[in-house]
């Protein structure tokens, strides 16, 4: 059982998916594939459930990814001791994100840069996406997880990390928007939108609006995607949301999807950084683990 083969199963109960975790981990699908099968081999057991559309974590998974993560940071623990010269960095990494990235993309991206970095020192804020590249233009955050804008400035560097849809979000709770979603046709043009009151959010709504050819009636224009859901969840009116941020809602039992006439286009949500700033030693750190 060898540490890159450890390394590897640690990225893939991040990422529940195979191409992804070898994609990032520079390795091809066959020789993730086998590196599993070994370590499945040696454990005596299944470790991950997958099939043609998911992979989890089996009970005995869910062990294994103790046991590797303590053995990780035991193996670093020595090196550190025998070798107190070693190629680990020192210092501190301003990142600034959403409250939902903080749950859904953030912990992934931490785990794997802790394992490899585990003296640096994190520095978290949060706050509305809309506003994460001005946190990076003011110095205010040296990495920041948000969607690519457009335009993007030149000055900027982005990282992929996925694409993310955008749905429209209606309220389930009896109230007058709930009752207009029920029509038979739904009058678009009469219903209440909340929508962000800048960033690419709203340039989102505003296209959309455009597309369906419509003159919006806007309820409110509202910092933050989490506020956003909301106030749609309390009845106030309709939203043009990601996914992501519906799924980690406290209120999503409150929420119902609605099919959008016209496609949405996706988010392409991913790192930010200053492009001079790519040469810093942490932030060269973090992005190889994206």
């Amino acid at each position: 059982m060898d540490i890159r083969s450890l390394k590897l199963y640690l990225h893939l109960c991040d990422s529940l998916h195979f191409a992804r975790t070898a994609e990032q981990m520079h390795v091809s699908p066959s020789t993730l594939s086998r590196a599993l099968q070994r370590l499945e081999e040696e454990v005596g057991t299944q470790l991950l459930q997958r099939d043609n559309r998911s992979v989890s974590l089996t009970n005995a998974g869910l062990e294994f990814r103790r046991f590797a993560e303590q053995t990780l940071s035991q193996w670093l623990t020595l090196k550190t001791r025998i070798d107190p010269h070693q190629d680990l960095l020192h210092g501190k990494l301003n990142i600034y994100c959403s409250v939902t990235a903080a749950y859904s993309h953030l912990p992934g991206l931490l785990d794997r840069f802790r394992r490899e970095q585990p003296l640096v020192e994190i520095n978290l804020t949060t706050g509305d996406a809309a506003n994460a590249l001005t946190q990076i233009q003011q110095q205010k955050a040296d990495i920041a997880i948000a969607a690519l804008p457009d335009p993007f400035p030149a000055s900027l560097h982005f990282a992929k990390i996925e694409e993310v849809p955008l749905v429209i979000i209606g309220p389930t709770i009896h109230c007058r928007v709930q009752q207009q979603l029920g029509e038979s046709e739904i009058d678009w043009g009469n219903l209440p939108f909340i929508i962000p009151d800048h960033g690419p959010g709203r340039r989102r709504a505003d296209n959309w609006f455009k597309q369906m050819g419509i003159e919006a009636k806007i309820y409110a224009q509202v910092s933050g995607q989490e506020a956003m859901t909301s106030m749609v969840a309390l009845g106030c009116g309709v939203s043009i949301t990601p996914d992501v941020v519906v799924h980690n809602s406290p209120v999503r039992d409150r929420l119902q999807l609605v099919p959008s006439p016209v496609a949405i286009p996706a988010f392409e949500l991913g790192c930010c950084c200053k492009q001079k700033r790519l040469d810093d030693p942490i932030i060269a750190a973090f992005l190889a683990v994206v």
